[in-house]
């Protein structure tokens, strides 16, 4: 195995860098056999069905938009090398493949394509699962494959990063190792990375964006270095090259803000920008000087627009001009966009898409069946946003120019739901308006009715509901004349219809007939795009017109936490800490929290006995022994951190990850120690 694992591509040298290449691969080895794979065994090239395939790539619709027409160019660069480019998703999934596969035996021609996994687990060491496996680029060649199977391919991998720095994909260039080439990885890299690019751009459009270089001729270029602030100088992101360019990884960026990277404050560029556009100022190049001293040239962007409110409301703003300052000193200034309660066209599906891969597919499929005359069931817990993804469906469906009427079948008393939803002719009932009154139904005519909490309508109204939405008719109380109406439907509950329509409790005809296709809305402490949500919800707020960030260290706290009111909750509890920020403060920390938040952490931290994480592993091996209780594991991190800082609370709170409070009630339950 060794001298397999140690062998070379023909005609490379034994550098560094080709042992450290080399150790990578024994690593993946190892793994192969960890997960119980035999270099003898067939390699499993089982696909994806058409369903879950197409659910995939919705999930992953961004990366393919991007990636494809640079596939299309790179494979322009390396045909008749009986090579193929590939792209997968984060979990080494194919999404699309692309080139010649005659190098393959007619029964592996499945093997690279969309559908077919490559993650080491599934077919041991190879450049797509051990680039994922390693997070860097990897060439595996001939026989250090670990499958025998596998060891006539050359394969060369790069992942691809979304613009906050996380694992989105993998461009990998595969083909017979007999024609390998030893430029196909440097391709591949420079492919990799102008995805990349074309995602930071898409990702931020409406950003001050410093485009920069040491060398001029280098901007506009693959090789920019290209970072992203808010318009008060917040750090939101940068590509791979200014992270090169700066020095640090986005880790240590995230703790920056535009003036101690360049030196300049966003205020000072946003002035240049618009009295350069206004031609009141001699175009000059524009020069800066980064944190770590060295001199850049900057093409700086910026389009300060309005933020869609919570992912529901339009908001209308001031957009002023697009400027844009050139490399050699010059600006340009697109026309003036109206600034006077301009609202925004954007899709606000697109809005609501914030890259976690569950809600990707849901809106996914909602797209397809908007304006064909199909109800949507939206399902989830309180407060996960059931309502915003009802509105952002009718701004985007063919009837968005009409009304969005909601209605919560909760909320409103059981003895007045009929008039309120059917409407109600003159003298219908004692206490009746003297003209009668337009019930919800028909005010949605033309529109979107949104009937919120289903499942709490009165069983007796549900039939007549049913009818309305059967005929398409409504007939107002106490009267005779018939209504024609026509709307579309979108439906949300909390509870479980299926269960209720067993138990008798909701009609089986109205669920079929309002479950056209049925959307689950996952939980927050369930999503993966909890960080961009923050700041959306920030974005949207908009306090006393400053952009506010949150601190990483409450991040942290944020993505760890049950969340058991949801987005409602976040919302509420990052009001209230923007409310607490003195004038001159922009970051939420941990101090401006509230205390009930600080106390519900403290609350799921006791029920999950977070401390004993801290414990050594001595002290994990007895306890999962049984030697050691768990209560005693606790005690001995509490006494431990304690000591470690001579009876600091506060000190030894933040060493063990939790509140003073939680400790002080850990070192009360914790016996006595002499």
């Amino acid at each position: 195995m060794a001298s397999q694992i140690l062998s070379t591509a023909p005609g490379r040298s034994s550098t560094l860098g080709d042992r450290n290449s080399l150790d990578m691969i024994k690593k993946s080895h190892d793994r192969s056999e960890s997960f119980g794979l035999s270099v003898s065994m067939r390699p499993d090239y089982r696909v994806l069905g058409a369903a879950e395939l197409a659910l995939k790539l919705g999930q992953n619709r961004a990366l393919c938009t991007h990636a494809l027409p640079v596939m299309e160019t790179l494979y322009g660069q390396i045909v008749n090398t009986h090579s193929m480019v590939v792209l997968t998703d984060a979990e080494g999934l194919i999404l699309h493949s692309l080139g010649d596969d005659d190098f393959l035996q007619r029964a592996d021609k499945v093997a690279l394509r969309a559908g077919a996994i490559w993650t080491e687990q599934h077919q041991g060491t190879n450049a797509i699962g051990t680039a994922i496996a390693e997070g860097q680029a990897t060439t595996v060649y001939g026989d250090q494959h670990f499958l025998r199977a596998n060891q006539f391919l050359a394969c060369s991998s790069v992942p691809i990063l979304d613009p906050y720095g996380r694992l989105l994909g993998v461009l990998d260039v595969t083909g017979d190792c007999r024609s390998h080439h030893q430029h196909t990885m440097a391709l591949a890299k420079m492919s990799a990375q102008m995805i990349e690019n074309h995602l930071f751009a898409s990702a931020f459009t409406e950003a001050l964006r410093v485009h920069f270089h040491s060398r001029v001729e280098f901007i506009g270029t693959l090789m920019e270095g290209i970072a992203a602030f808010r318009s008060d100088g917040t750090f939101l992101s940068a590509n791979r090259s200014a992270q090169f360019q700066l020095g640090l990884p986005l880790t240590a960026l995230r703790t920056h803000t535009l003036s101690s990277l360049f030196n300049v404050t966003s205020a000072t560029l946003i002035s240049r920008l618009q009295t350069s556009a206004s031609g009141t100022s001699a175009q000059e190049a524009l020069s800066l000087c980064l944190h770590n001293g060295v001199n850049v040239f900057a093409n700086v962007d910026f389009r300060h627009g309005s933020f869609v409110s919570s992912g529901y409301e339009a908001v209308s703003g001031n957009w002023g001009s697009d400027m844009h300052a050139n490399a050699d000193g010059s600006i340009s200034a697109s026309a003036p966009v109206p600034s006077v309660h301009t609202e925004l066209k954007l899709s606000s599906l697109r809005y609501l898409d914030t890259g976690d891969a569950h809600v990707c597919g849901q809106i996914a499929r909602i797209r397809k069946v908007i304006g064909k005359n199909i109800p949507i069931l939206i399902d989830g817990e309180t407060g996960t946003g059931k309502d915003v993804l009802a509105m952002a469906i009718h701004r985007d469906s063919p009837c968005a120019q009409g009304p969005f009427i909601a209605v919560n079948c909760g909320s409103i008393p059981e003895a007045l739901i009929e008039a309120e939803l059917f409407g109600y002719a003159e003298g219908a009932f004692t206490g009746a308006a003297k003209r009668g009154g337009i019930g919800k139904i028909l005010q949605a005519n033309g529109g979107t009715l949104f009937l919120d909490e289903i499942g709490d309508m009165p069983y007796a109204l549900q039939s007549r509901l049913l009818r309305v939405l059967q005929a398409r008719t409504i007939t107002p109380l106490g009267s005779a004349k018939d209504v024609a109406v026509d709307f579309a439907l979108v439906c949300a509950t909390h509870r479980n219809l299926r269960e209720m329509v067993a138990q008798g409790e909701f009609r089986e005809d109205l669920y079929y007939r309002i479950n056209g296709l049925l959307v689950t809305l996952p939980p927050l402490r369930e999503r993966t795009d909890l960080a961009i949500t923050v700041d959306k919800i920030l974005r949207a707020e908009r306090f006393a017109g400053r952009r506010l960030s949150v601190a990483p260290a409450v991040l942290a706290v944020f993505a760890r936490h049950q969340w058991p009111g949801n987005f409602r909750q976040l919302t509420n509890v990052l009001r209230t800490a923007a409310a607490m920020l003195d004038d001159s403060e922009y970051s939420i920390g941990m101090t401006h929290l509230p205390q009930d938040f600080i106390d519900e952490l403290d609350d799921y931290a006791a029920d999950s006995a977070q401390p004993a994480a801290a414990i050594a592993s001595p002290c994990a091996e007895s306890l999962a022994s049984g030697e050691l209780r768990l209560d005693d594991v606790t005690a001995s991190a509490v006494a431990a951190a304690l000591a470690s800082h001579d009876g600091n609370v506060s000190a030894a709170a933040r060493t063990l990850g939790v509140s003073r409070s939680t400790l002080y009630r850990k070192m009360a339950r914790s016996p006595s120690r002499s």
